[in-house]
């Protein structure tokens, strides 16, 4: 029998996941493409793997079994892969890393350029996908790095085959329209239950988290506007529709005119590295983490900008 890596592994997201379009969208393929991976898969073995049952699919007794047996596959692979890497003498190869929006613009080009500095035998691919995803990408093996959030009160999953390193915390602050709350550094959350906001979707961790923290203070927040992306969040809040809760990296991403005030709340999150645990000593990847960690903590003045009080115009 012979068999690929991408075939197993998405024979492996299918035991995760239990559809085809989620496998898909886990490993960046179509869903066409992983029906193709898994049917090669069964031409090789000469076995049925997958049943249809309605409008799902499932595995079959040889499915559960190959499956099981390909997550160690997997694991073996990877630990080759690691050392292979260590009986080169300088880092070098190929890393690929998925990043949410605002890793991208704030974090991933100050990393990158250490990383030429200190390791220019080393490539990175980069691929932009939606923050909630970043644990699965890595999980289905569609990157080998990610950038990630972690929220303490709707934690990311955590799995013994996966590691979630904290690179920086963050404290949130409230963006409000300009003159929202006049003569105000601060203010606490409960004051602000008659306002209107703007938040992610509740089903996001961002926006789960959100929920957690005002209904901590006593109110649920009255969402007039569903948004994922950060500019469009800040552009929202500067026209006077609504307040917001922001990070200094969520407002260095877009100058506005608006007040940024202290919470007295303790609304936080963290910027985490997701690699597998078997390959968070590859030489690649310990390199890229040790790069990553810098510039997720390093001030906005050491990345070309300006803080971002500044930036608004406006008292922080």
């Amino acid at each position: 029998m012979e068999w690929t890596s991408p075939q197993l592994r998405s024979l492996v997201e299918l035991t995760r996941r239990g559809t085809v379009t989620a496998v898909a969208r886990s490993l960046g393929y179509t869903p066409g493409g992983v029906s193709q991976q898994i049917a090669a898969l069964e031409r090789s073995t000469g076995m049925e793997l997958l049943r249809r049952v309605g409008r799902r699919v499932e595995l079959t007794d040889a499915g559960v079994t190959l499956a099981a047996h390909a997550e160690r596959i997997l694991a073996t692979e990877a630990e080759a892969v690691e050392a292979l890497e260590r009986t080169r003498h300088e880092v070098s190869g190929t890393l690929r890393v998925g990043l949410f929006a605002t890793a991208a613009a704030e974090i991933l080009p100050l990393a990158l350029r250490h990383a030429r500095e200190a390791c220019p035998g080393l490539t990175v691919r980069s691929r932009d996908m939606d923050v909630d995803d970043v644990y699965d990408a890595v999980a289905g093996g569609s990157v080998e790095l990610a950038l990630g959030l972690d929220y303490p009160d709707v934690p990311l999953p955590r799995d013994a085959s996966l590691c979630v390193l904290p690179l920086s915390r963050e404290r949130f602050s409230l963006a409000a329209p300009a003159g929202e709350l006049p003569g105000r550094e601060t203010v606490a959350l409960h004051e602000l239950r008659e306002l209107g906001w703007i938040l992610p979707p509740a089903g996001s961790y961002y926006g789960r988290a959100a929920l957690t923290a005002c209904r901590r203070a006593g109110f649920e927040p009255r969402v007039l506007h569903e948004v994922t992306d950060t500019a469009a969040t800040l552009a929202l809040v500067e026209t006077g529709v609504g307040v917001s809760l922001v990070t200094d990296l969520m407002l260095r991403l877009r100058p506005s005119y608006l007040d940024v005030l202290g919470l007295s709340d303790t609304v936080e999150r963290q910027i985490v590295a997701v690699c597998r645990t078997a390959a968070r000593h590859r030489p690649t990847v310990a390199a890229l983490l040790g790069v990553l960690r810098s510039a997720a903590c390093a001030p906005a003045d050491a990345q070309g900008r300006r803080p971002a009080g500044q930036e608004s115009g406006r008292p922080r």
